[in-house]
């Protein structure tokens, strides 16, 4: 058990590095999604085959680490709200790629790390340090500087994308409160086969009828999805939440190139002073750490 609780903050600079990782390839899923919600695919649909396509990739290594016997999560109610909240934030971000440009819909989004961090401190009972405080407030001011509140009318996919950016936080925050409780590999099996599961009740009501391109975009979602999340959960298994809510803003920048590449969302120098600011937050954040690790301080 007290390695159980020592596990995540042995190993933080390994974290930091597991969700660097994971933030340069999940804005990937949004290309997917944007594309597949522009051919007229129900949101819902597009959610059900992130998280199935996902059950699927993992299963095989989800029977090699855990076993058959283990498929079945110890605590199905606990995983079954965790599966809940993903699919309301996967949603409900999707659903704002309709209304916003996908930097714009993300920089919203990142109200999440302030949440994770208030939780973190409320609900893990972590201590936060006021480094990891100014982190979170410098990467939300560079937020700030993208969106540009009250310059820019509020539309309908700003409040989608600020609901799906707190339904994250909390889904974030049980994710650590099991962290190195089972294998990565088997809570991401178990955490996309229940929402698929869960999804797969409301298919009948909207399914449309997939291309065979559409069903290759399908499963580059599912696979990019669940290569990101399985990252966070193992970055989660080595660092605190508080530490970690910062490094989220690092997307930002793979968001900014893809949104342009492929939707011709050219970001202007708002943005990039913006985003420019985000990437300080993170190296920010990364540095401090290092040398509290040195030095054996507390952040």
């Amino acid at each position: 058990m007290t390695s159980q609780i020592l596990t995540p903050v042995a190993r933080p600079l390994i974290g930091v590095a597991f969700m660097l990782g994971a933030m340069a390839s999940l804005p990937l899923i949004d290309v997917f999604a944007k594309f597949l919600g522009q051919q007229d695919v129900p949101v819902l649909q597009i959610v059900w085959a992130r998280l199935g396509f996902g059950a699927v990739l993992t299963l095989p290594f989800a029977l090699r680490y855990g076993g058959p016997k283990r498929l079945i999560p110890d605590r199905p109610i606990y995983h079954s709200f965790r599966a809940v909240f993903l699919i309301m934030a996967t949603f409900s971000f999707f659903l704002s790629l309709k209304f916003l440009p996908i930097a714009d819909a993300l920089a919203i989004f990142f109200v999440q790390p302030l949440v994770v961090t208030i939780l973190s401190a409320l609900v893990l009972k972590e201590r936060v340090g006021p480094r990891r405080w100014a982190a979170v407030a410098v990467g939300f001011v560079g937020t700030l500087i993208i969106i540009r509140p009250g310059l820019v009318a509020l539309n309908p996919g700003s409040l989608l994308a600020l609901v799906a950016g707190t339904f994250l936080a909390i889904y974030f925050v049980m994710t650590r409160r099991i962290s190195g409780q089972a294998p990565a590999m088997l809570t991401t099996f178990q955490t996309n086969a229940v929402g698929a599961l869960l999804l797969s009740c409301a298919m009948p009501v909207v399914w449309h009828v997939p291309s065979a391109t559409q069903w290759l975009m399908f499963a580059g979602l599912g696979g990019i999805a669940t290569f990101g999340h399985f990252l966070i959960v193992r970055a989660y298994d080595h660092a605190e939440a508080s530490l970690l809510a910062p490094l989220a803003y690092t997307e930002m920048v793979v968001a900014t190139f893809v949104g342009w590449w492929f939707f011709g969302d050219f970001p202007d120098t708002y943005t990039f002073l913006g985003v420019a600011v985000l990437l300080g937050c993170a190296a920010y954040i990364s540095l401090a750490e290092r040398s509290r690790a040195s030095d054996g301080e507390h952040p």
